[in-house]
């Protein structure tokens, strides 16, 4: 059976299209997620309480001078995620579009639909945007709070995300479509 869709739209940009994004989708919510440096868009008071702002570096390895996505920052993202409820639309982003939006549109998508199996959402991310390539750090420490038991590792590390990019500045906008479980 083909898999039904969950009455949620979440939208993935890079920074340079969330101002464009707010105006023609006018999401229910948005997530940013950029480096420590880089200053968050102005959304307007509409989204006052619903604006999460995580910051860290797009890494997979600690070192000195970047911040390592934490427990903190996956706990802050699913304490709003579960606060948002699940009807109204998501706009998540960060700077490129490519490495932490489509890891946490991936959380997100499984926190929505968790009787969903995890490589079916993974396999949504890819057709939504080959070019994804959801930070496995972000994705790892999700998994473990989630309870998920590294089938959301397994599934992204199935959809390649670990493949090299080719010289992409930054990723289209694009849709993920959230499949629901499949009926028995």
């Amino acid at each position: 059976m083909k898999p039904v869709l969950v009455d949620m739209t979440i939208l993935v940009c890079p920074l340079s299209k969330v101002t464009d994004m707010v105006a023609q989708h006018r999401p229910g919510h948005v997530i940013s997620v950029l480096d420590p440096s880089w200053a968050f868009p102005e959304l307007g008071p509409h989204y006052v309480d619903r604006h999460l702002r995580l910051s860290f570096h797009d890494v997979h390895t600690p070192t000195d001078e970047q911040v390592m996505p934490s427990r903190e920052h996956i706990c802050t993202l699913l304490k709003f995620l579960k606060a948002r409820g699940g009807q109204e639309s998501l706009l998540i982003h960060c700077r490129a579009g490519i490495g932490r939006s489509p890891a946490v549109a991936f959380i997100a998508a499984c926190a929505a639909s968790p009787s969903t199996d995890e490589r079916a959402i993974a396999l949504a991310l890819r057709r939504a945007s080959p070019l994804a390539r959801p930070n496995q750090v972000i994705v790892q420490l999700a998994d473990h709070e989630m309870g998920r038991n590294g089938r959301m590792c397994r599934a992204i590390t199935a959809i390649g995300s670990d493949q090299l990019l080719a010289n992409e500045q930054e990723n289209e906008p694009f849709q993920l479509a959230v499949p629901g479980p499949t009926a028995a």
